[in-house]
């Protein structure tokens, strides 16, 4: 049996089973998403926005970002995961999920994060959008160019 997780800085556990281990992340590929994950021990069900994954992320590529951490943990089917995440396309959710997911793993299982950091599953992809420059057609590109 688990022992209860404390939640993390900054965040108040919910009234009832100290069980959930309420993790908030950011991943982002070319666009900002953001993903909320609840664990428990459980059976394997996992939902992401109230839809299952296979609706969800219809992609396979995309399902097997997201259950990397538990295939490498060795957790597959022993957790029950809800998932909340926004922003961005399909392809940046998932590495949100994959992300929240491994952190919500540590927190429940700290020496889990010697596998998942190795895999690079705790570093949040920094990329974002570059701005747009004044004078330029987008952020690099510039207008046509016209001799005469």
């Amino acid at each position: 049996m688990l022992a209860p997780v404390p939640a993390p800085r900054g965040y108040r556990m919910a009234a009832g089973p100290s069980w959930w281990a309420i993790v908030q992340s950011i991943s982002t590929n070319s666009a900002s998403s953001f993903g909320c994950i609840w664990i428990k021990p459980g059976t394997g069900q996992i939902i992401v926005n109230k839809r299952t994954p296979e609706v969800y992320f219809a992609r396979p590529v995309l399902r097997m970002i997201m259950q990397q951490p538990l295939h490498i943990a060795n957790r597959v089917g022993q957790y029950d995961i809800t998932i909340d995440v926004s922003g961005g396309g399909l392809s940046g959710q998932a590495g949100a999920v994959r992300h929240g997911l491994s952190k919500a793993l540590t927190y429940f299982e700290p020496e889990l994060r010697g596998p998942l950091k190795k895999e690079g599953f705790l570093t949040r992809d920094s990329r974002v959008v570059e701005r747009k420059k004044y004078g330029r057609k987008k952020a690099r590109r510039s207008f046509q160019f016209s001799k005469r």
